[in-house]
């Protein structure tokens, strides 16, 4: 069964959450993992393109537009045909506010929630949907 992290970042927004995701993915990679970021619209799948170009001025993460690529990094939209996302990755992270479709064939799945209103509603909803089919959640409360 996926297990379900939520990472709720006491301050900033959209900007804040696709940085933290860059650290996340990172961190997942180096662990041996490979990973499938889920971002809200093409749009923000650039810019965490972008981010992840320049996450770190000392490193590299290998990493694709294309969540079928080989890369240990794949990037996806919600408008970008979810019927094989990743299935060479064994991580998920969610930044959008829509239920990642397939999110159950990942071993995990991280939600990365800014303390926008918004956002917190649509992770609220995210979270009872996860709880009420019986998924192991987690939350990590995260100081930038």
């Amino acid at each position: 069964m996926t297990r379900i992290d939520f990472y709720i970042l006491a301050a900033g927004g959209t900007s804040e959450a696709l940085q933290f995701s860059c650290r996340l993915a990172e961190k997942a990679w180096r662990s041996g993992h490979r990973v499938l970021l889920h971002c809200a619209d093409q749009a923000a799948a650039a810019e965490l393109d972008t981010l992840l170009w320049n996450h770190r001025a000392d490193s590299f993460l290998p990493h694709s537009l294309d969540a079928n690529s080989d890369e240990a990094i794949a990037i996806c939209h919600s408008g970008s045909g979810a019927a094989a996302w990743g299935e060479h990755c064994d991580v998920l992270i969610n930044t959008a506010p829509q239920l990642p479709q397939g999110f159950s064939q990942f071993k995990r799945l991280a939600e990365v929630v800014s303390p926008q209103a918004d956002n917190l509603q649509a992770s609220r909803q995210r979270y009872s949907f996860y709880k009420h089919r019986g998924y192991p959640l987690h939350n990590h409360p995260v100081s930038l």
